[in-house]
């Protein structure tokens, strides 16, 4: 019974040992908020020129012009997009979709 006890003393100094959390770990103030604001990261990182200018085009393809939204449309059609392989995207348009009427 002494030799249990002994030896349980002995874990606990162990575990108390290599558990230890020193001030090392906590010196960092990431410790206890380790995100930063969307100010903090943008000064930490200065956007590039051309990333403006990338975007600055995707708004502008946003607006379609007719001709774009008539060949997409013929794509998503497989019938009409065979037809446009042969024929261009214009005609193959016309064919499938230009006779639609309206009441």
């Amino acid at each position: 019974m002494r030799t249990l006890i002994i030896l349980t003393l002995l874990a606990v100094l162990v575990m108390a040992a290599t558990c230890y959390e020193s001030h090392e770990s906590m010196e960092s103030h990431e410790y206890l908020n380790p995100f930063i604001n969307r100010r903090r990261a943008n000064d930490f990182i200065q956007a590039d020129s051309r990333l403006e200018a990338i975007s600055r085009e995707r708004i502008r393809e946003r607006v379609k012009g007719p001709q774009e939204r008539q060949r997409e449309t013929c794509e998503n059609y497989y019938p009409c997009e065979q037809y446009a392989f042969r024929h261009g995207y214009a005609a193959a348009y016309k064919h499938y979709f230009g006779r639609r009427r309206t009441k």
